[in-house]
């Protein structure tokens, strides 16, 4: 039994829909599937449905933005199976509304160098509850100004510390984030922390107790950084899962559906955890 436990679709920055993921997880041998778009449940009933008409369990799932105010980076906690996910909803509309607004600003950052039309941007994120660089990317693509989603033109506008046209929110603090996951009858397990640099923010977490879980079989880790998270995990006995963070055409590098996984052993540690809140 296995589980890719770390999917997007349209509803965030995903290019593929549901029921496209949920058959080619049934295609590629995974029998456990959590769509964990960014800062909406939408996905939750209809993943669910669908999950059993392909004859694919699926996890009620949603990947939550943070801020780590010590530090002053950017954290995402993965979230599943709140057994009071009204509890979340306050929360994700305040994400989405950051994200837009920063959105908002790149998109007239880009619109002053580049000759696109915020129309062209709204049109691939159809769908999507925020606008994404990769929707940004898109247009620019659209009118040949890139070949490719991740090459020298992203870079140049949307690296984190160097881009020209980039624009980052201060999301809501991390401990508040997981606080309230665990008040929604939640599971949080941080997710890749080689992404963030948030490897103090893990040790912290973990001593804390904080942490239900953490993600190290992720594309941004190599072995020596698996290692070093597993480590930790194994230490404050927490869940260890995976996930291939597919996005479709937005992927930042190939990564298929069931490329990274959950083992066994650790997607039984998490439905027991879920069953226990």
């Amino acid at each position: 039994m296995t589980g890719d436990l770390h999917c997007h679709t349209k509803l965030s920055d995903g290019s593929l829909g549901i029921e496209e993921i949920v058959i080619q997880a049934k295609k590629t041998g995974i029998d456990c599937l959590s769509i964990t778009d960014h800062d909406t449940m939408s996905s939750i009933s209809r993943a669910a449905i669908l999950g059993g008409r392909h004859g694919v369990h699926t996890l009620p799932g949603v990947e939550l933005s943070a801020w780590d105010k010590k530090r002053g980076k950017k954290a995402h906690i993965l979230c599943y199976s709140p057994k009071k996910p009204d509890r979340l909803e306050g929360l994700c509309i305040k994400a989405c509304e950051i994200r837009k607004a920063c959105a908002k600003e790149m998109v007239e950052n880009v619109m002053q160098i580049y000759p696109i039309t915020a129309e062209s941007v709204k049109k691939h994120a159809t769908g999507s509850k925020s606008i994404f660089k990769q929707h940004i990317m898109h247009a620019l693509i659209d009118y040949g100004y890139a070949s490719e989603f991740y090459g020298a033109l992203n870079n140049e506008l949307f690296n984190l510390k160097t881009g020209s046209c980039i624009v980052e929110g201060e999301y809501p603090d991390v401990n508040f984030v997981i606080d309230l996951v665990h008040s929604a009858k939640g599971v949080a397990v941080l997710a890749h922390p080689v992404c963030y640099d948030s490897f103090e923010l893990y040790e912290e977490l973990a001593a804390k107790g904080k942490l239900d879980g953490v993600e190290a079989y992720h594309h941004t880790a190599n072995a020596e950084q698996q290692e070093k998270i597993i480590a930790i995990a194994q230490n404050h006995n927490l869940i260890i899962t995976g996930g291939s963070d597919f996005h479709g055409l937005y992927n930042s590098r190939p990564s298929h559906i069931g490329s990274k996984v959950t083992d066994k052993s650790n997607l039984e540690k998490l439905l027991k955890a879920i069953s226990r809140k």
